[in-house]
């Protein structure tokens, strides 16, 4: 199949609910797009005005193929489709991925995880334009990887003994989670220390400016509660970022990607 264009609409795409429409290119040929920034399903992103051009993987690279003890993942595979074929064939440890929206590509990127589990965790080698890399070459840690080129294809090991019990535990974990478009927890937890604390501590749990606000429920999650603008959005992660600097000197980084 070949490349082609198609609109997306931001503010109905990605999970905050926020940004313009565009032509993004769906790629289904591996090539160098470096012109490109590579999406996923835009659950982790907040999308300016004044974004760059974007690509998404297509259709070429949605599949699952189980192959002796490794299972081969597209990353334009859904993490929902994931989950449902390691339950079908009771494959364990990624019982995680129900707690986690998106494309396996951008999960993997972002090394993403809910607490001690993380996608690394299970990986065993990814695919580029250069062919296949293994985990132990990737420089990775909490919630962040050093992949600075598309990932097409995820490769993991294979355990058996898919657990409805850690299933049960990951999905109530989610509902602890504010259910209005949010793009997932806003900062990366400091080091000993939770950003939701840290939120909370500053007077900001629950504070609104225009229609987005920090959540009531979970102050580490920045929520759209209406029509919120990206420049609203802005502008609370930057007050967040400040005075947890001022109070507890603490230099908090975003893990919402911001285009």
């Amino acid at each position: 199949m070949e490349n082609y264009f198609k609109e997306l609409d931001f503010s109905r795409y990605s999970s905050i609910k926020i940004g313009p429409k565009a032509d993004v290119l769906v790629i289904n040929k591996i090539g160098d797009y470096q012109d490109y920034q590579i999406l996923g399903r835009a659950n982790n992103v907040l999308i300016s005005p004044n974004h760059p051009k974007f690509a998404i993987l297509g259709e070429e690279f949605d599949y699952i193929k189980k192959e002796g003890d490794l299972l081969y993942v597209g990353c334009a595979t859904t993490s929902g489709k994931l989950l449902t074929f390691t339950r079908n064939n009771d494959i364990a440890d990624l019982e995680f991925l129900a707690k986690l929206p998106g494309n396996m590509g951008g999960l993997v990127k972002m090394n993403a995880g809910l607490k001690s589990w993380e996608v690394f965790n299970y990986v065993h080698s990814i695919k580029t334009k250069d062919g296949y890399i293994k985990k132990e070459d990737i420089e990775y840690s909490y919630r962040h990887t050093k992949i600075d080129t598309i990932v097409y294809e995820v490769v993991f090991n294979i355990s058996y003994g898919f657990s409805k019990d850690k299933l049960k535990q990951f999905n109530k974990m989610r509902d602890n989670q504010p259910h209005v478009p949010s793009a997932g927890s806003c900062f990366i937890n400091p080091d000993g220390d939770f950003a939701g604390r840290l939120i909370e501590a500053i007077g900001l749990k629950g504070f609104e400016k225009g229609a987005m606000s920090f959540s009531k429920e979970h102050a580490n999650f920045l929520v759209n509660n209406g029509n919120g603008t990206y420049e609203d959005a802005v502008y609370l992660i930057d007050l967040a970022k400040s005075k947890i600097k001022e109070q507890f000197n603490i230099d908090i980084k975003a893990e919402v990607i911001i285009y």
